[in-house]
């Protein structure tokens, strides 16, 4: 990967913030999660970090169920505050529809959007006071108040851990200040740092850093069956269960392949939310709720092959899992970053419609020495690019160049 920024690294570096919008054990949500494993890198490199985020872990209620205040967890700071949320209404379902079916909104609306949602106003009023204590501030995901509104309170110093992909939000007018009138874009990979100059010119200062993902030091895929009680041949998915992550578009497709070819896969599941399998796979589906790593590293390498159905990625980083595992991805062809990931690996199907998405399941099921064979390089893409030390090395030298030293 280039590396866009020059300069060496120099500490010690400061005192920074991250700031995603839920932070604690057991939470699904890449970004949420690579933020933890950020702040703990950081810190292990000298840095003073902190984390400043909500008393929730639930995304979709937002119910506060930590206690407002600080805490030191891992030997970090953790600053908390409440969540607060807007009585649900018909308001904001309306304009989320208009938003997702790709209607113009004038700013009013997108602003009422926006504040009808999960805010926190302690934080905002935290940053007002004590902002410019920290040489950075990095925010993640985009759409969440907490980025939208709290990395204007001190923008020379506000980093983007964007999370950006090709979904209607993005193009929502409310966020351009966003992109354009902060420090800096941490972009993850190269589809993403395109999209963002599609959407917002000019762009803040950016740099493609990658993201990190650990590596386990062993799998066993005999004691996931064990302690499981998984019999038989199966498809993994890991991840929110919802709508935006290709969910239930996930349960049609792979209801109607195992109708066309009869196919001998179960498919289990990991991570949150609803699952509600329709009747044409009862017994197949296998919910596993949340997994230790451990557990998780063992289903990734037991699993015939790995699914991602989502169009809407930054990153995924469920699929650098699989690979690691030495198993096969099948993924949505319209996610650029998947398709691109895919494409530069040559360890993975991409599927355009139902039709692809049956064949590369019946090739799995027919032929599963080769499907094996094509993950293998993808172990190696993984190891070459996205280590957390490089990353971090990328991420360092973006926030020694835009922001300024104590």
């Amino acid at each position: 990967m280039v590396d866009p920024l020059g300069g060496e690294i120099v500490h010690p570096p400061g005192r920074v913030a991250l700031v995603p919008a839920r932070y604690g054990a057991g939470l699904v949500g890449g970004a949420e999660i690579v933020l933890r494993e950020m702040a703990a890198g950081l810190a292990g490199r000298g840095w003073d970090v902190e984390v400043l985020t909500s008393c929730a872990l639930d995304h979709f209620s937002w119910q506060n169920v930590y206690p407002p205040g600080v805490t030191k967890e891992d030997g970090l700071v953790i600053r908390r505050f409440p969540a607060v949320v807007s009585t649900p209404g018909s308001t904001r379902a309306g304009l989320e529809r208009a938003i997702l079916a790709g209607n113009r909104l004038g700013l009013d609306d997108q602003q009422r959007w926006m504040n009808d949602g999960m805010r926190m106003p302690e934080l905002f009023h935290y940053l007002l006071d004590t902002g410019r204590d920290y040489r950075a501030v990095i925010f993640t995901p985009y759409p969440f108040w907490t980025t939208f509104a709290c990395s204007q309170v001190v923008p020379d110093r506000s980093v983007l851990w964007t999370c950006l992909h090709d979904e209607p939000y993005a193009y929502l007018d409310i966020f351009r200040p966003v992109f354009s009138g902060v420090a800096g874009l941490l972009f993850q990979t190269a589809p993403e740092h395109q999209l963002a100059h599609r959407i917002a010119e000019p762009l803040a200062p950016h740099a493609e850093v990658g993201c990190g993902v650990p590596i386990p030091a062993s799998y066993d895929p005999d004691r996931f069956r064990r302690r499981h009680g998984v019999d038989g041949r199966f498809l993994l998915y890991a991840g929110r269960r919802e709508g935006a992550k290709g969910w239930e578009d996930l349960l049609r497709d792979f209801e109607w392949a195992t109708q066309r070819y009869d196919l001998p896969f179960s498919l289990v599941t990991m991570g949150g939310g609803p699952v509600n399998p329709p009747p044409g796979l009862a017994g197949r589906v296998i919910d596993l709720g949340f997994l230790s790593d451990s557990d998780r590293d063992d289903a990734f390498a037991a699993a015939d092959a790995y699914l991602q159905p989502s169009r809407w990625e930054a990153f995924s980083r469920t699929i650098m899992e699989a690979w690691l595992a030495g198993t096969p991805v099948i993924a949505n062809g319209g996610s650029e970053v998947v398709r691109w990931h895919c494409e530069r690996s040559r360890a993975g199907l991409v599927y355009d419609d139902r039709y692809e998405f049956a064949e590369s399941l019946a090739f799995v099921a027919v032929a599963p020495d080769a499907a094996r064979a094509m993950a293998v390089p993808g172990r190696s893409y993984v190891l070459e690019n996205y280590l957390w030390e490089s990353v971090l090395d990328r991420v360092e030298k973006a926030l020694q160049t835009w922001t300024a030293g104590p």
